[in-house]
């Protein structure tokens, strides 16, 4: 079987990097089973830029983008190198602006640092568009899809849940509540249908839609990596922590070689 063209994959909090849980322990074994890319097309809901924007550092920075946490994380580093070429060939085929100067962002290291932990695979930094709808960020995934193979493979990193307000200090292992059980509930269903139009529209038609996701930029990546996969997707792994910050993984295109966690 092929490996999967593109992931979604959830962040949660930075401290995934630093702390064992359902999701990091999948996140380790995720990057262990798939064949290493040379470079990977890291979308992340935490760049939001006018329009669409993609990174064109050699080197691009670590990113602490994040307040209030213990000092380890600060000092942590991912030193992967990027991929200019790449970079120029993904704005020429989509339109997006280059950046020179951008890093990588925590929704990117930390995640990246999981799976990769010798930042061994170059890493280019994708943004989400402020203004766009999830219609819109289908499309640039369908418009960046030619640049996809066995060499790169698109990383679009969010969160299926992200009311950090509901978030008052309850432990990681409580159960989830109702009205984030049925959001991923319906999430998973229409992923794994290829059901465009019910995902476009998740807004209207998911229940506990605003809920789960007040703004909705932590699933605007998702929405590129089901236009790039170009198939159903597959959910890979489900675990809920706080009660509220939903960690789900999704695949598309060859994901049957990975098994399913959580």
């Amino acid at each position: 079987m092929d490996a999967p063209k593109t992931l979604f994959l959830s962040h949660g909090s930075p401290m995934i990097a630093l702390e064992a849980s359902s999701a990091s322990r999948f996140l380790g074994q995720l990057g262990q089973s798939l064949p290493r890319p040379k470079t990977v097309l890291a979308v992340s809901a935490h760049w939001q830029s006018d329009g669409f924007a993609v990174g064109a550092a050699t080197q691009p920075r670590t990113i602490h983008d994040f307040f209030g946490f213990p000092p380890p994380l600060y000092d942590m580093r991912y030193p992967a190198s990027g991929a200019p070429d790449v970079a120029a060939k993904l704005a020429q085929t989509t339109g997006a602006k280059l950046m020179a100067g951008r890093g990588l962002d925590h929704g990117i290291w930390t995640v990246a640092k999981l799976m990769w932990p010798e930042a061994d695979v170059a890493v280019v930094p994708v943004s989400v568009s402020r203004q766009g709808t999830p219609h819109d960020h289908w499309e640039f995934g369908r418009r960046l899809a030619p640049l996809l193979d066995k060499d790169v493979l698109l990383v679009a990193s969010g969160c299926a849940t992200h009311n950090l307000q509901a978030f008052s200090g309850q432990p990681r292992d409580v159960p989830a509540l109702e009205w984030v059980s049925a959001f991923t509930h319906w999430l998973s269903e229409k992923v794994e249908a290829g059901d465009r139009p019910a995902l476009e529209d998740y807004r209207r038609q998911a229940p506990y839609a605003v809920q789960n996701h007040p703004s909705d930029e932590h699933l605007m990546p998702l929405f590129v990596a089901a236009g790039a996969g170009g198939t159903q997707g597959r959910r890979l792994h489900h675990s809920v922590e706080h009660g509220v910050i939903a960690m789900d993984a999704f695949a598309w295109g060859g994901c049957q070689v990975i098994p399913p966690s959580g």
